[in-house]
């Protein structure tokens, strides 16, 4: 049996978190294990929980206050060992130069296109994940 894969989402706005969630839903594609989803409001969460590991992917918000999802992906890059590919959601289509300075694998920009953001998430998911492919 096919373990679930573990999608880390972190914002300090509990509606961003529903939407990612909503979005991109249990099963964002048939060819991937249902998705479980932890949320993390605080960097000192975030930062906790990546430390315990098993997170498959992290959706990370730009937007986030006061610790913003940039900062929070390039300190996960350089201290959390093996970190999973990251999501960003950026405040702007125009702030993708951000993501890349970030070191994020993807970004999508508010407000959230459900279809954008499951393929993103798809996407990182089925490069983490080798049973996916």
């Amino acid at each position: 049996m096919q373990r679930s894969a573990t999608v880390l989402v972190y914002s300090d706005d509990v509606n961003t978190r529903e939407q990612v969630r909503l979005a991109a839903g249990r099963r964002p594609a048939a060819d991937l294990p249902a998705v479980e989803y932890i949320e993390c409001a605080t960097l000192p969460a975030l930062l906790s929980t990546l430390e315990e590991g098993g997170v498959d992917v992290c959706v990370l918000d730009g937007e986030a206050a006061p610790a913003g999802g940039m900062g929070a992906c390039r300190q996960i890059k350089d201290e959390i060992f093996e970190c999973p590919p990251v999501l960003l959601l950026i405040g702007r289509a125009q702030d993708a130069w951000l993501a890349s300075w970030s070191r994020a694998e993807a970004a999508v920009a508010h407000p959230l296109d459900p279809a954008e953001l499951t393929a993103a998430l798809t996407g990182l998911l089925r490069e983490r994940l080798p049973s996916a492919a």
